[in-house]
């Protein structure tokens, strides 16, 4: 090996991982300064400035799109609807999920911060503890001491309500494993208030994968995308009430499950983390063994079933956990 190639592999090397990224990266003004119709030209496959705007402008007002990845997904565009239904905007008040110039006007009105901004990681950051990897199988998951995330890369995309791509789009070539780096992340948090209001009533539609949150004057709080049961632990019907709340939760399996791939016979407990089956947040439900729960896979929420629960993402259910209170209604909507 020559002299140069030694000294290049070992730059690298000393640098530490880093996020891969696309070769027509996203930048900042683009997505802080996209309006509606005219969204900069992105490559097949990028995430839409445009897209990503709209999406942080529906987290923050809460009618969450669940992940923000700057795509046309089904979560987006219930979430424009929603939007739209809410603030009477669209076609005669019911919208079909589409931008368009009244429903941009309103949704852009919700907010003027910035929506990508600067974060400077902290040594807090990176202490961990970090899981090389999660297991797929239940039984082999108990083994573990706790389900943490498995790298930086994640927790950061999930602090910010972000899929790791659009974090690796907007920052590439940045080393996530050292204190002092400055990325771009998705301003979420920005203008939001974390206590909106007592949720005294929940409803879930179960055909259209969606959780709303009503006030006691029947007042739309939030809007959640949600998976919601299975072929093997189908959701239960119509109201129940929320017995309690636990946050950081484990989880206990119980063979009368029967969940496919596990073999177990008897009941095992998976210990705590965001990586754990139920995610951060557990709401229990009077419906014995069923809750509304956070999740390991924050991209699949509303797209896959659960395993017979509502699954929301992480930050979706400790949002809904901070307004529901012990005796709040939940109803199944068929």
């Amino acid at each position: 090996m020559g002299r140069l190639a030694w000294v290049v592999m070992c730059m690298a090397m000393a640098v530490g991982p880093v996020l891969a990224a696309p070769r027509d990266t996203l930048t900042v003004d683009a997505i802080n300064q996209a309006a509606f119709p005219g969204a900069a030209k992105t490559r097949k496959g990028m995430a839409d400035p445009l897209l990503v705007k709209a999406q942080v402008l529906l987290d923050r007002a809460r009618f969450s799109p669940g992940v923000v990845d700057g795509h046309n997904g089904e979560n987006f565009q219930h979430a424009l609807k929603a939007f739209g239904d809410a603030r009477g905007v669209g076609h005669e008040g019911k919208h079909e999920g589409k931008l368009d110039d009244a429903l941009w006007t309103a949704l852009a009105a919700t907010s003027s911060d910035p929506v990508v901004t600067e974060y400077t990681i902290t040594p807090d950051d990176l202490k961990g503890p970090f899981v090389e990897d999660i297991p797929k199988r239940l039984e082999d998951q108990a083994q573990l001491e706790r389900l943490s995330y498995r790298s930086p890369a994640e927790m950061l995309a999930e602090r910010f309500h972000m899929d790791q791509e659009l974090l690796a789009a907007l920052n590439p070539r940045k080393p996530l494993d050292q204190p002092g780096t400055v990325i771009l992340v998705a301003n979420v948090l920005a203008n939001r208030d974390e206590h909106a209001g007592r949720v005294a009533r929940i409803e879930i539609e179960k055909s259209r994968h969606v959780l709303r949150a009503l006030g006691e004057d029947s007042s739309l709080i939030a809007v959640y995308p949600a998976s919601v049961g299975s072929d093997e632990k189908p959701a239960p019907s119509g109201s129940h009430t929320v017995r309690a709340i636990a946050r950081n939760p484990t989880y206990t399996y119980n063979p009368e499950f029967g969940f496919k791939g596990v073999t177990a016979k008897e009941r095992f407990v998976i210990k705590p983390g965001p990586n754990n089956p139920v995610g951060t947040t557990w709401i229990d439900l009077s419906a014995e063994t069923y809750g509304i729960h956070g999740t390991p896979n924050p991209d699949k929420v509303g797209k896959a079933h659960s395993q017979g629960c509502v699954r929301l993402t992480n930050w979706d259910v400790e949002a809904l956990a901070g307004m529901v209170r012990k005796g709040t209604t939940v109803t199944f909507m068929e």
